[in-house]
């Protein structure tokens, strides 16, 4: 007869599965990729060494797995701070990004590690879903706010794609750890500014750069 699992079996799998991700995460979030050897995660799980490999076949699948659980997190945050609750666009787009800076200010280490650590090619290929995540989360509400004539007609999405860039590359410094202190008081609010200033200008508003051939 083939051995089939039960219920306990398989709760107690997952519970050893999300301790290990659970344990990976705050390392990771402490010191970076670095500081997630498989033998300090086992050991912070209170599981043996194989039993990690057991779950996830080499650390790069381990740190998938804890950076899709992480950006998730982050996606979400974000998406609830732009809930469509009766502001306008540029208030939730405002809400959106402060919560992006603050959240990645607030965990420097592991907004490092998400955004922009050298990392394997498997998790470099989960940052580049949740990029696009974080792009499709401001094109949504960008979307919206031109539907209701509260923003400028505009390509939604390649704005929505410039400003997760344009977060990102702010944060990038201040979140390194060789960054220090280099998060101003007028960080948040200055990245909040330049994001809805960027899609709410017309660009009938803009002059033209010069070019010179």
């Amino acid at each position: 007869m083939a051995y089939r699992p039960t219920e306990r079996t398989e709760a107690r799998k997952a519970a050893a599965r999300q301790a290990i991700v659970a344990a990976a995460l705050e390392l990771i979030a402490h010191g970076g990729y670095a500081e997630a050897r498989v033998a300090t995660v086992a050991e912070r799980a209170g599981v043996a060494t194989g039993t990690v490999y057991l779950h996830f076949p080499s650390k790069a699948d381990l740190f998938a797995e804890v950076f899709r659980e992480a950006s998730q997190r982050e996606v979400d945050a974000v998406r609830e701070a732009g809930r469509d609750d009766g502001r306008s666009a540029p208030e939730r787009i405002a809400a959106g990004v402060e919560t992006f800076a603050r959240r990645a200010l607030r965990g420097r280490r592991l907004a490092y590690a998400l955004i922009a650590e050298p990392v394997d090619p498997a998790v470099e290929a989960e940052r580049l879903v949740f990029r696009r995540a974080y792009r499709d989360a401001f094109a949504a509400l960008l979307e919206q706010g031109v539907a209701r004539d509260e923003l400028p007609a505009q390509d939604v999405q390649i704005n929505a794609a410039a400003l997760v860039g344009a977060i990102g590359e702010a944060l990038v410094g201040p979140v390194s750890p060789s960054g220090g202190n280099g998060a101003s008081p007028a960080l948040i609010s200055g990245i909040v500014q330049f994001c809805v200033r960027a899609v709410t200008e017309s660009s009938n508003d803009k002059e033209p750069a010069s070019v010179n051939a």
